[in-house]
């Protein structure tokens, strides 16, 4: 990391969001800035471009993989689900322990390839009770939060709404809005999903619009901070628009670009 901003020097900041194991890369994410920042999705559960990687292949083989991603892929949710469960059957009540074993593993990787110092909030994938127990003195958690990195003021909120994927850190529309309301104004507000935009959640390879929060919408037009910063969508129709005063910006699928998107004032 650079050293800490002092004097007239200008701050630079590398964001990265939607990491799902990318380990080898978030290492370096964080050369040549004075802090990385961290939206989210950090746990590979099934990779949808490489049906070989994640915890799903390694626990049911990519045959099976290949078979939920299709069902999924053509929005037959229910289908995908009573697939899921046969499987999942199979483990029997061991279920919960293998996840959070293969997530642990995952997390203990990924929390050790964090630069000093970072700043994190949790994806729709991610399960927030274990990150305490990863994160070192150099990484701070903030959800629902505010920080100040040079002179500037960034706000995180962390998670996804609810969807037919009942992903594991799906929340209330209610419970989310109240954490957009605790952010308050800030110059940078940082949330893992995009507000809701039909350019901004439209996801041109899975073909279909994610959940984007309209309480964050509302925030942008209420309290316009200079940027509104997510990921979540990783193939977005639009990656980047302005929304009245507020420069809306999808950093981008690390976990195939390798690449942090950067901030500098």
């Amino acid at each position: 990391m650079a050293p800490t901003p002092a004097g007239n020097r200008k701050t630079r900041v590398h964001v990265v969001s939607d990491v799902h194991g990318n380990a080898r890369d978030l290492a370096r994410a964080g050369e040549g800035a004075d802090a990385l920042i961290c939206l989210g999705d950090l746990v590979l559960f099934l990779d949808y471009a490489d049906h070989s990687r994640g915890i799903f292949p390694d626990l049911f083989g990519v045959e099976n993989a290949d078979r939920i991603v299709e069902l999924r892929t053509a929005r037959r949710f229910e289908e995908a689900r009573e697939f899921g469960a046969r499987l999942w059957g199979g483990i029997g009540a061991d279920r919960a322990s293998v996840i959070e074993t293969a997530v642990r593993k995952q997390y203990a990787e990924m929390f050790a390839a964090f630069p000093t110092p970072t700043y994190a909030t949790y994806g729709n994938v991610d399960m927030p009770p274990l990150w305490r127990e990863y994160a070192g003195p150099g990484t701070t958690v903030l959800d629902g939060e505010r920080v100040e990195i040079g002179g500037w003021t960034f706000g995180f909120v962390g998670g996804g709404l609810r969807t037919p994927m009942r992903t594991p850190y799906e929340i209330d529309d209610e419970e989310y809005a109240a954490k957009i309301e605790a952010v308050g104004e800030v110059d940078v507000l940082c949330t893992h999903i995009p507000p809701e935009v039909p350019e901004l959640v439209y996801d041109t390879v899975a073909r279909r619009f994610e959940r984007g929060s309209r309480a964050l919408l509302a925030a942008i037009h209420r309290t316009r901070p200079r940027y509104s910063l997510f990921g979540h969508v990783h193939q977005p129709l639009v990656r980047r628009m302005r929304i009245g005063a507020t420069e809306c910006v999808n950093v981008g699928h690390f976990a195939g670009s390798g690449k942090p998107w950067a901030l500098e004032w």
